[in-house]
Order: structure tokens, then C-alpha cells, then sequence
């Protein structure tokens, strides 16, 4: 016991010593207390308070379970995660993040020994040796049946290694999904270290997670303990974290095709949540040096995770109380010292797999000396140099005399700020909640039991999601989808009841009302369609009636297929605060969709978007997203609204609001057009049916071939035209 204190006071003494080392290196120049709460202040007009911090993390976390739950409904056993700076919060408007996506399929199952086989499983044994670099490892295949190597190439994503053993290449791992994906009609892949994306400013990783302890992993925690940071208790989360192999090698080796890298994402994030707003900030402007100044001699050679690296070395280093508002200007010189030490030694190490050098195939030797130069000019220059830091206006911010300017010139700054990025992170997530809502309704669609009894299992798995979740964002994701499967439930049993030619009563409706809180208008407009269809010609007016007051100017069309030029430039988000004063619900309406499953609520002419292909031919014209969704009837909801209007009005005799409700429909597709709808086509074929109930067929065949002009194939207007035609030859 004596001697476990000597040696937790010897460690602590070599702690204080390094913290008194690091901070006596230099003084704190007079002006940097003025100029750190400057730089603090500037970044929260810039859309890095804390408040916004908090409010990405939270959008991602959420995200992250809608998109694991929607993986387990589709029949997928795979965990995914966001990492990096979106789901951390250290980004701002001007930095242009990229979405960094990981998944990993648990059916397969990585062995660190022999005893970890499974059987069964694509059992993957992990081989490191002498020659393998640090965090780099190869794959060998055994057998699901027998624990025994795989002897022979039966897959195109393996290779034999001189040695005979069948490896899993992680080079041919990323050219099969990049071939599955285009495959499917994903277009080509963007190919970025172990990304391989499809989506543009999307990092997207295929990787293999490790769930037993690896000794690298214990070794950092062992290097760690007695320290002030990390917390024990991060220590001990970070021992069970799964960790993750993504397919990438190491730049020098000669299996740099083989190979895979071991990446502790989990415990970074952890790290990266375990931050201050002092050190959020001081990580934001190292990223804002980075693609400012240091990009102009260095290029994209120093990435954020170098950044990130960085952080981690000097928080370790230095005494928690210097953390703080006040001294932001010289932690963050205290961070560019660090660097400036591993620039003199050639080498950055990783923070916790040891004997890695994070420079390796991305900073040359003389990028590195022409780095260090750099570097120590800035830091004699005492930072003087973020004052040309262009991106988020930050040297006019910086500098009091500019900043009344900037207000003035129409910066968005602050709590606007604020609401803007909060208004667009909530329309991605509403648009990114809906597309695997769509994927799911599709698969269900494709089975060979019936629709209603998939969905039941569906909504019934979404239950069991719930149900065993731990935690806050897991359940509030699994009631998220519960509420949208349960709405589309009630409007299948009443596409049922109409089929049977039975009236809605009063029990349906009830139970139709409580899911009409989607969004402002989509789910009111299918309960109108529900009502108009049922004879409830009145109670459809009534409804339409409220959907019109809440639709007011600053509610954002929202579509999970199509996103429109300028759908998220922030400024749409403030102009949408501007005047507003109602912020019960998300500004937001989701074009209305109706499934084949569903076509007894929906007017008869949207029976033809659901067989909106002439030929075969259309069909295999269609992209990935198309075949999931256009064998159902999609329409913007404002003209949708207008449209239903015109039926209605024409139910009840009104002819007076019957033309108003077309007229003002005609003023607004000819105001917006084409180019302010996602789904055009169909607005101009709803218009020109209108013409068609008229009898003006000249008109009706001017808005059906200005639909054709939008798109030509996979369009209704094809059947329309010729109806009319017909029509009007006789």
C-alpha cells in the first residue's frame, strides 16, 4: 500500500511538473485577455455557442437511432453512428462540414484470438506482426462452420497472401460496395481514404466493429490513469467501446490494399463530449487557422483530425483551470506549440494507438519545414494572423470597429443564428426521417405477405425498439417512426372501409385526428382527401380551412426526394423567423404521399400517378430513389391544398369558392413554376384536371404538356394527354 502511494505521488508530482513546463514556455501577452473574449464572442455570432453546440449533437444522436432503427425494420443487423464535427457541434456555417457516416454489419464477427470464433458467422481473424505497421491489420477469412482457415477464393473481395492466407482486402471491400451501390443506380462513388460515398458532402464508411479488448486500447488507458484528464469515468466507458476496423492501409506498407485500420471513433467522441466551450472554441479556431492560413501553404494536408489530436496532447497537458474564456487566446497558442514540437520531430503521434505517425501520406518533410516557418512567424507574431481569418467574417468580427458594420450589412449573427441553424438541422432531420420511412414502406410493399399484416409487424417492432432502449434518444426515435407507421395504419384501414363502400365514422376519424401533428399541412390534406373521399364533404372544408391558416408565408416546403437549388442556404432558414411569431410547430410541410394501399382517400386522378410509366422501359429509367416511391402518388402540399379545395367546393354546390380555390391555384403554379416545386410535373397535372372538370380540354392539354416539358418520361401527363386527345377528336 506504501509503496502504491509513493508511486501515485511521484506521478502526480511529474503531472504538475509537465502542466508548469507547458504554461512557463511562455507569458501570456497583455492583449490576448481583450482579444480571447473577443474571439469567444465572435464565435458564438458565428454559430458556435453553446446552446448551438448542443443543439447538433442533439440532431445527430437523434439521426443516428431513426437510422439504426430503419436499418433493423429493413431486416439489417448493422450499427451506425455519425462521428465528426456535425455530430459534435465544432463547426460553424463557413467551415462546410462534411457528414461523417460509419456503419457496421454484425454479421460479421472479428476474432482477435482462435476462442472468439463464432459459428455461423463470417468469422474474420485479425493478424498483425512485425512487418504490419501500428493500427494497421489484415484479415484472415475462417470458416462459418468449422474453425478452420478458408482455403480458397470464393468471394471477389479476397485475396491469397504469399503465405497462402485468405485475407478480406480492404481495397476490393470498398470496389463491391461501390459496385452494389451502382448497381442499384446510386451513380458513381466519391472515394475518399475509407470513405466511399454517394451522397455529395457525405463521408460515408463500411466498417467491421471489434467488440473484445484490444491491447492497444488498454494500453492508452493504462498510459491515462492518475492523469487529470481523462476522467476515470471516460476511461471506463472507453475499456468496454467497441472499436472499428475501416478499410484502409497504412501508405508505405507493401499490404497498403490489405490492410485495415484500427479507429477508436467511440472513444474520440467520447473525448470530443468531454470538452469545455473554452475548448470546443479553441478546437473551432485551430480548424479555422487550418482552412484559412495554414491551407495556403500547406494545402489540405493538415485535416481536423490532425486538429483533433492536437487538442487531446495539450488538454492532457495542461492545467484545467487555464480552460477557461478569458485565457482562449493563449491555450490556443499553446496548442500551435505542441504542433510546432512534433513539426521539429517529423512526427505526430495518435493519441491512442501508440507508434503511429499521423504525418505519414499526408505531410511531406518539406511541407512539414515549410509548416514549422510558418508557425513560428504566427506565434511571434502573437496570432496577430487570425485577424485575416476571411471565413465566418471572423476578422471583421474580431475588430470593434467593423462589428456595428457588419449587423448592419445584414450578417446573421447570434440568437438568429442560432434559430437559423436550429430551423435547418431540424429540416434535414425531417428530411433524412422521411426517405427511410419510404425505404421501409417500399420493402413491405415487396414481400409476399400482405401489406397490412408487414406493417403491424413493423409498428410492433418499433414497440420492441422502445421498449429495450436504454436511453432517451433511442426511445424518442422509435416513437418517432411508431407515430408515422401508426398514421399510415389508420389510413390503410380506411382506404379498406371505402373500398367496401362503408362510411367513415366517428371512431375512424377520432383515430385519424391523432396523428395530424406530423407537420403543418401533409397529414391534415390526407385526412381532408380521407373525408372528401367518405362524403364528409363539409368536415373536408373544415380541415382544409385550417390547414390554409397555418400554411402562412414562412412554412418551408419539405420533400424527401428532390431537394430544390437554395433548399438549405441558412438564409432561407432566417428569412423563414423573419414576422414569425408562431413557433408551436416546425415551420415545415412534407408533400403528401399516397401508397397503391391508400388509393380509396385519394382523388381519382392521383390513381395515375401511382401508374404514372407507359412502358416497361420508364420503370427501368428510374433511379434508386425513384423505384422506391414512384409507384405512389407524391404532390407538393400548397397545390395539393388547392386542388382538394376545387373538389370540395364542387361537392357542395359552392361554384363561387370552387373557381376562386382554381384561380388562386393557377396564379401560384404560374408565379412558382417549375422551378420553387419538388414535384412539378404533378402540380401542373392536378391544374390541368381542374381545366379537364371545366370542360376547357384546351386548357387541360396546356398544363399536361407543360408537365411533359418538365419531365417527359414517368410522368402522368402521358396517360392525360391522351384522354384528351381522344376527348377532343370525338
Amino acid at each position: 500500500m506504501q509503496n502504491k502511494e509513493s508511486d501515485i505521488g511521484v506521478r502526480r508530482t511529474s503531472n504538475k511538473k509537465r502542466h508548469q513546463n507547458l504554461q512557463s514556455i511562455m507569458q501570456i501577452p497583455e492583449h490576448f485577455t481583450e482579444l480571447s473574449i473577443r474571439m469567444f464572442d465572435a464565435l458564438d455570432d458565428s454559430g458556435a455557442g453553446k446552446e448551438t453546440v448542443l443543439e447538433r449533437r442533439r440532431t445527430f444522436l437523434r439521426r443516428e437511432h431513426i437510422e439504426k432503427i430503419a436499418y433493423q425494420l429493413q431486416g439489417h443487423d448493422i450499427e451506425c453512428f455519425h462521428f465528426g464535427s456535425q455530430s459534435e457541434g465544432t463547426t460553424t456555417p463557413g467551415l462546410q462540414s462534411d457528414i461523417d457516416f460509419l456503419t457496421s454489419d454484425h454479421k460479421f464477427n472479428i476474432m482477435t484470438f482462435w476462442e472468439d470464433w463464432k459459428t455461423g458467422m463470417n468469422n474474420l481473424l485479425m493478424l498483425h506482426d512485425d512487418t504490419t505497421p501500428p493500427q494497421q491489420y489484415l484479415l484472415q477469412v475462417i470458416k462459418p462452420y468449422t474453425p478452420e482457415p478458408v482455403t480458397s477464393l470464393t468471394d471477389d473481395r479476397l485475396v491469397r497472401k504469399d503465405s497462402g492466407q485468405i485475407l478480406l482486402s480492404a481495397e476490393r471491400w470498398k470496389q463491391h460496395v461501390e459496385y452494389e451501390n451502382r448497381a442499384e443506380g446510386l451513380g458513381e462513388a466519391t472515394k475518399n481514404g475509407p470513405s466511399v460515398s454517394f451522397t455529395p458532402n457525405w463521408d460515408i464508411v463500411n466498417a467491421c466493429h471489434i467488440r473484445k479488448p484490444l491491447p492497444e486500447i488498454q494500453h492508452w488507458i493504462d498510459r491515462c490513469r492518475g492523469k487529470h484528464w481523462p476522467p476515470v469515468q471516460l476511461l471506463e466507458a472507453a475499456r468496454i467501446a467497441p472499436c472499428f476496423l475501416v478499410p484502409a492501409g497504412h501508405p508505405d506498407s507493401d499490404y497498403k490494399r490489405e490492410e485495415w485500420r484500427l479507429s477508436p471513433n467511440l472513444i474520440e467522441r467520447m473525448l470530443m463530449f468531454s470538452f469545455n466551450m473554452t475548448q470546443i472554441k479553441c478546437y473551432i479556431v485551430l480548424k479555422l487557422i487550418k482552412k484559412s492560413l495554414f491551407a495556403n501553404i500547406v494545402g489540405d494536408a493538415i485535416t481536423s483530425f490532425h486538429c483533433k489530436t492536437i487538442m487531446f496532447f495539450t488538454i492532457e497537458r495542461t492545467h484545467p483551470c487555464l480552460w477557461c474564456e478569458h485565457n482562449l487566446m493563449f491555450v490556443l497558442l499553446l496548442c500551435l506549440h505542441v504542433l510546432r514540437r512534433w513539426l521539429r520531430l517529423g512526427r505526430l503521434p495518435h493519441y491512442i494507438i501508440e507508434g503511429v505517425n499521423l504525418f505519414d501520406g499526408k505531410l511531406s518533410k518539406l511541407l512539414q519545414k515549410r509548416l514549422l516557418v510558418y508557425i513560428d512567424s504566427l506565434m511571434r507574431n502573437n496570432l496577430q494572423d487570425v485577424f485575416c481569418i476571411g471565413i465566418d467574417n471572423i476578422s471583421c468580427r474580431l475588430q470593434a470597429c467593423s462589428m456595428r458594420h457588419t449587423v448592419q450589412a445584414g450578417e446573421l449573427r447570434g440568437v438568429f443564428l442560432h434559430n437559423s441553424i436550429r430551423l435547418l438541422l431540424k429540416f434535414e432531420y425531417l428530411e433524412k426521417l422521411n426517405l427511410p420511412l419510404t425505404f421501409i414502406k417500399h420493402k413491405q410493399i415487396s414481400s409476399q405477405t400482405t401489406f397490412d399484416h408487414n406493417l403491424k409487424c413493423v409498428i410492433r417492432n418499433c414497440f420492441e425498439c422502445f421498449e429495450n432502449s436504454t436511453n432517451t434518444p433511442s426511445k424518442t426515435a422509435a416513437l418517432e417512426l411508431i407515430k408515422h407507421f401508426h398514421a399510415l395504419q389508420i389510413s390503410i384501414q380506411s382506404s379498406y372501409y371505402l373500398r367496401l363502400q362503408n362510411v367513415l365514422d366517428c371512431v375512424n376519424i377520432r383515430r385519424v385526428q391523432y396523428s395530424l401533428n406530423s407537420d403543418v399541412a401533409s397529414s391534415r390534406l390526407k385526412f381532408a382527401s380521407m373525408l372528401y373521399c367518405s362524403g364528409h364533404h363539409q368536415a373536408a372544408v373544415r380541415v382544409l380551412e385550417d390547414v390554409e391558416r397555418r400554411y402562412h408565408s414562412k412554412v418551408k416546403a419539405l420533400c424527401a426526394f428532390r431537394r430544390l437549388k437554395g433548399d438549405i442556404d441558412l438564409k432561407v432558414f432566417a428569412d423563414m423567423l423573419l414576422g414569425n411569431t408562431d413557433n408551436s410547430e416546425p415551420p415545415f410541410a412534407f408533400c403528401v404521399h399516397f401508397l397503391r394501399q391508400e388509393s380509396h382517400c385519394a382523388p381519382l386522378i392521383l390513381l395515375f400517378e401511382m401508374n404514372r410509366n407507359i412502358t416497361e422501359e420508364e420503370v427501368a429509367q428510374r433511379d434508386y430513389i425513384e423505384k422506391h416511391w414512384m409507384g405512389s402518388a407524391e404532390v407538393d402540399a400548397l397545390p395539393f391544398l388547392y386542388y382538394m379545395q376545387y373538389l370540395t367546393y364542387d361537392g357542395l354546390g359552392e361554384r363561387d369558392k370552387q373557381l376562386h380555390a382554381m384561380e388562386v391555384f393557377e396564379a401560384y403554379i404560374n408565379i412558382r413554376n417549375q422551378f420553387n416545386l419538388h414535384h412539378p410535373e404533378t402540380s401542373l397535372n392536378l391544374l390541368g384536371h381542374c381545366y379537364e372538370m371545366e370542360g376547357d380540354y384546351a386548357g387541360a392539354l396546356h398544363y399536361y404538356e407543360w408537365s411533359l416539358r418538365c419531365r417527359r418520361t414517368n410522368n402522368a401527363a402521358n396517360w392525360h394527354v391522351l384522354r384528351i386527345m381522344r376527348l377532343i377528336s370525338g
